[in-house]
């Protein structure tokens, strides 16, 4: 049995605000770098509390646990509620979040304040990437899908290096990154509470809550094909996020921990200056050239590791970089280019659940295959399985473009 609940709602949105999308904009990149700042602080956390490599990736995927279950649990609720207290009880659910990793002294908190994180960062995204959407300035179409595609890579990248830094150079490693952020997050509730609210109130917002991951039945052909893409690019991220230090540490030797920050940003940093750069060409015409580069800088930074040149590995994460760039530009672009109004939480929820499927799993599996095997061998596998993804990702493309050259060709048929 269903049970729906009924609001009053006004007859339209309140007006739009100019200094309301660069805001949003804000919010968004701040609740990123929130999530990516643990990641330089991971080696520093094991050698405190003297735990296994596989603990390190199962903490890091408990974080994306509660981020997919909010999804599927609150990733259509701005489309009934309203954007804004979905919104303003994210950044409250951050805050409780932030004040956890501030005082843990143990695994068992830092897991918490992941799960929090989470779900927290899981209603954020959804609904800032739609009320980014709603607030697209009319003389700027596809403004919102670049935001869209930016705003996390630019968080992951000052998050991570931040944090690498200020662990690095900093007083109080554990602590004092988290202070900044938990200033910079009760900031963001003011700023949240002025915004204009962009999506009237309307029925079922209860019968919303069911968990369901489904994209509409009219945009499944145009999406189906981009998602090795999503899954490749977001699996690679999810290597660097949770093992990326480790690597640079004990595979090369590269003990600072602003290292671990910095090799996060190669990739992550890249991948935002290439959203940057190509922000004017059409999602379509990136899917397949973002896939190559992808699987060509993922292989290079192998080799690179392989044959242990730090130069090589660096090259392949920057290439590697453009590709993951590029791919999240065409991907997010696809969504905000085919999702209606009324449909936009729930089609960005589902994108954000392929994403952060093959953020997680690989990462866990990864931190599973270092136990078992070690970091290099382990790290093989998962750069080859990467390659295997991104070819599917191509293959893909390339037969959608044929099928649409033949339909161009046969326009009677």
């Amino acid at each position: 049995m269903r049970a729906d609940v009924t609001l009053s709602s006004p007859p339209t949105p309140s007006p739009a605000r100019p200094a309301a999308f660069p805001s949003v904009a804000a919010v968004f990149v701040l609740f990123l770098a929130a999530s990516s700042v643990p990641s330089p602080l991971y080696a520093v956390y094991q050698q405190q509390w003297h735990f296994a490599a596989w603990v390190l990736t199962v903490v890091f995927a408990l974080y994306v646990v509660g981020l997919l279950a909010s999804l599927l649990v609150v990733g259509a609720l701005s489309d009934h509620l309203g954007r804004r207290p979905v919104l303003a009880a994210a950044v409250a659910l951050e805050i409780v979040a932030l004040v956890l990793f501030l005082t843990a002294g143990n695994v068992a908190v830092l897991a918490t304040a992941r799960v929090l994180q989470g779900i927290a960062t899981g209603a954020a995204t959804t609904t800032l990437s739609a009320t980014l959407v709603d607030l697209e300035p009319p003389h700027a179409r596809g403004r919102a899908g670049v935001v869209t595609s930016v705003a996390p890579l630019t968080g992951l990248a000052l998050g991570a290096l931040g944090s690498g830094a200020l662990v690095e150079f900093g007083p109080a490693p554990t602590r004092l990154v988290y202070a900044l952020l938990l200033a910079a997050m009760v900031a963001a509730l003011p700023v949240t509470a002025l915004l204009p609210e962009t999506s009237p109130r309307r029925p079922g917002a209860v019968a919303s809550l069911r968990p369901r991951a489904a994209l509409p039945a009219h945009l499944r052909a145009d999406i189906v094909p981009v998602v090795p893409a999503m899954v490749a690019s977001w699996a690679l991220a999810g290597l660097f996020l949770s093992l990326g230090p480790s690597v640079a540490g004990e595979l090369f030797g590269l003990r600072s921990r602003l290292v671990g920050g910095v090799v996060v940003t190669l990739l992550a940093g890249t991948g935002a200056l290439t959203v940057a750069a190509l922000r004017t060409r059409p999602a379509a015409s990136l899917l397949a050239p973002s896939s190559a580069l992808l699987g060509l800088g993922v292989l290079t930074a192998l080799a690179g590791t392989v044959t242990h040149h730090v130069w090589l590995a660096a090259a392949g994460t920057v290439v590697a970089g453009v590709g993951f760039g590029a791919s999240v530009l065409a991907t997010f672009g696809t969504f905000a280019r085919l999702a209606g109004p009324h449909e936009r939480g729930a089609v960005f929820a589902s994108a954000n659940i392929i994403n952060y499927l093959g953020n997680s799993v690989p990462a866990v599996l990864g931190g599973i295959a270092v136990t078992a095997v070690g970091l290099r061998t382990a790290t093989e596998i998962y750069a080859l399985a990467i390659v295997g993804i991104v070819s599917v990702a191509f293959l893909l493309r390339l037969a959608q473009l044929r099928a649409g050259r033949r339909a161009t060709a046969s326009p009677g048929e």
